[in-house]
């Protein structure tokens, strides 16, 4: 069983910035992919960012130049910087970790809230 705590959202204006973090409990961090999604209010949840175990990542076309994603396999820890934030970004933004070759452990965090205020 794999934890993840998600922190770092909150309230920001427009054209700012956040940059949220996930710590995870797995003892083998270095062999999960890690993501973020998002979800806003009666939407679907969708792939912000991942990260694969080798380094490999992929955007979302929104996220695209202004969001970046990072991991620090040292401290069990991935991020997402998030920079020029529209009201559109406002959702809550999830840690996902999956196993790279057991898609089953598949493991999410509670969320955090990201406000973008105009």
């Amino acid at each position: 069983q794999v934890q993840l705590v998600e922190s770092g959202g909150g309230l920001v204006q427009a054209g700012g910035s956040l940059t949220l973090s996930c710590a995870a409990s797995a003892s083998a961090f270095s062999l999960y992919h890690m993501a973020w999604y998002r979800q806003a209010p009666g939407k679907q949840r969708d792939l912000v960012a991942s990260i694969a175990r080798d380094g490999s990542i992929d955007y979302a076309d929104f996220a695209e130049g202004r969001f970046t994603i990072s991991r620090d396999n040292s401290k069990n820890t991935v991020y997402l910087q998030m920079h020029s934030l529209k009201p559109e970004d406002t959702a809550v933004y999830y840690c996902n970790a999956r196993h790279f070759r057991f898609a089953m452990s598949n493991y999410w965090g509670q969320g955090t809230q990201v406000t973008v205020s105009s």
